[in-house]
């Protein structure tokens, strides 16, 4: 029996036995502080804060301080201890989580005890420093991205670790399940970014590679060596989605772990291989082309701005439930500069904004010098230009998932920070122009049309999430210029795909405020 019958299988069971048993016997009484409302019915969970039970009128969730517990059932609300469990991907899992786990717990002034049971499964227990009560346990499991998704929709994890986007298949599955809709916005949090780097030996003599050609290595087309993560790995997985058609079959020696790929490819000349940015050791790595060879490097800069092609955010997939209250904690903190700054010495890319003057848009500008044509005239760059003139782009950027309005994880991430930043004041007395571009498919008028709707709707969203914010400090302004500085090519699916965004620019000492 495969592990996907065994859930649905397990929800049937214990879904006839709650049934059975609160039958039997209410085992709490809920009862509202003044007496006026009780509720019977069989204990779910209690989190710390919130009571979950199976009644008469389905699960309800209550708060604790907002009732009285009587029956078997009740917890020992002095005595809660908060079990957070991760599951995934051991390039989260081995470093980076552990870290923030442990940096989590120092700013609370928190004590941590690192308890090893083999090496797949590890857990940390935070204890208060004064009395040394257990508060919380974070429990760990590192395999792989897909394991952490079977743990997440079996409710054998609460977070899940991935290097991927739930597939359509997970995301069916979790819906069968009665979790909820994994592809729902906030269901997956970015903690950090990195990206696929293709890379060969130094010395090798090549810069650049088109998509088209790594493509043919990938799948045998080209003989050469080819060494890739095992099958099973999150950065395979996304690799296969970023680059391969569903049905590809790939040529390759399939190696462990990220390093052990960058070094067998700088140990033999004339080899092919995708590292990851965070690890690419000794070996070349080379800047990608679409196919009219614009290349692309993998930096800082360009995966923060998902201007690279390859990007890969390391991605929490959180349960359609409420974690308890520290777990809830410990997913905003992962936003925090303390947070950022942990990130950035585990060897991954944060999520802290830059700001990226004019003066270093060279090979932007050149590509849209270089594109413009018939519907994008040179009047069309120099109002661009204008418009922007004075103002620093922010590595912040928002795309979209199927052309139209959906943004993808790693936006829907940066409108609550950057809403966090407008909220907390950092913006004050500054233009932030929210700038939308499109592809070049269709009539450049009506891209023009869209690129602005992309950054209206960007704009609402922020205002929608920065509740506490005061814009009256600030010029929040939205423009469009459609097709008009392309950073892929508009012949392949994902040069389209990263020409389709909004910018946020920044303009200091704003005189026009509203």
């Amino acid at each position: 029996m495969n592990r996907w019958h065994k859930i649905r299988l397990f929800g049937v069971t214990v879904g006839v036995a709650l049934w059975a048993w609160a039958a039997a016997a209410q085992d709490v009484v809920l009862t509202s502080r003044d007496g006026a409302i009780t509720l019977e019915g069989t204990l779910l969970s209690y989190d710390g804060e919130f009571f979950r039970i199976e009644s008469t009128y389905g699960a309800l969730t209550l708060d604790a301080q907002g009732v009285t517990c009587v029956g078997p059932g009740c917890p020992d609300l002095g005595a809660f201890i908060a079990d957070i469990r991760l599951s995934g991907a051991a390039t989260m899992g081995t470093v980076l989580m552990p870290a923030l786990v442990e940096s989590f717990g120092a700013t609370r002034g928190l004590r941590l005890r690192r308890a090893v049971t083999d090496d797949a499964h590890f857990r940390y227990e935070l204890s208060e420093s004064a009395g040394d009560r257990l508060v919380a346990r974070f429990h760990f499991r590192v395999s792989t991205t897909d394991e952490g998704f079977a743990d997440l929709l079996a409710e054998e994890a609460d977070l899940a670790m991935a290097l991927r986007e739930a597939r359509a298949d997970e995301v069916e599955r979790g819906q069968d399940a009665g979790l909820g809709d994994l592809s729902a916005p906030r269901r997956a949090r970015v903690v950090a970014l990195d990206g696929l780097v293709p890379v060969v030996a130094r010395g090798d003599g090549r810069r650049q590679i088109a998509v088209a050609d790594m493509v043919d290595l990938l799948t045998g087309a080209v003989d050469a060596p080819v060494y890739l993560r095992d099958a099973a790995s999150g950065v395979a997985q996304g690799m296969a989605q970023l680059l391969l058609p569903a049905d590809a079959m790939v040529q390759a020696t399939r190696l462990a772990d990220n390093a052990a790929v960058a070094d067998a490819v700088a140990r033999r000349p004339g080899s092919f291989g995708i590292a990851v940015f965070s690890e690419t050791g000794v070996a070349q790595a080379l800047d990608v082309a679409g196919v009219c060879g614009r290349p692309i490097a993998a930096s800082i800069e360009s995966l923060k701005t998902e201007d690279y092609p390859l990007a890969t955010p390391l991605l929490l997939y959180t349960p359609g439930r409420r974690l308890p209250l520290i777990g809830r904690e410990f997913l905003q903190f992962i936003g925090t500069p303390v947070a950022q700054a942990v990130i950035r010495r585990a060897g991954f890319v944060d999520q802290m904004p830059d700001r990226i003057p004019m003066a270093a848009q060279g090979r932007r500008l050149q590509n849209a010098v270089a594109a413009a044509g018939e519907e994008v005239t040179l009047a069309d760059l120099q109002d661009m230009l204008a418009a922007l003139d004075g103002a620093d782009r922010l590595t912040t950027t928002f795309r979209f998932r199927d052309g139209a309005t959906r943004m993808d994880a790693q936006s829907e991430g940066n409108i609550e920070r950057l809403a966090r930043d407008i909220e907390a004041g950092l913006h004050d007395g500054q233009e932030v122009v929210l700038v939308g571009f499109s592809d070049g498919q269709g009539p450049a008028a009506t891209n023009k049309q869209l690129s602005l709707r992309r950054a209206e709707a960007t704009r609402a969203a922020l205002r929608e999430e920065a509740t506490l914010a005061d814009f009256s400090r600030l010029k929040l302004s939205a423009t469009g210029f459609g097709e008009a500085l392309p950073i892929g090519c508009d012949e392949d699916a994902w040069g389209r795909k990263v020409n389709r965004r909004v910018e946020v620019w920044i303009r200091d000492r704003v005189t026009d405020q509203r």
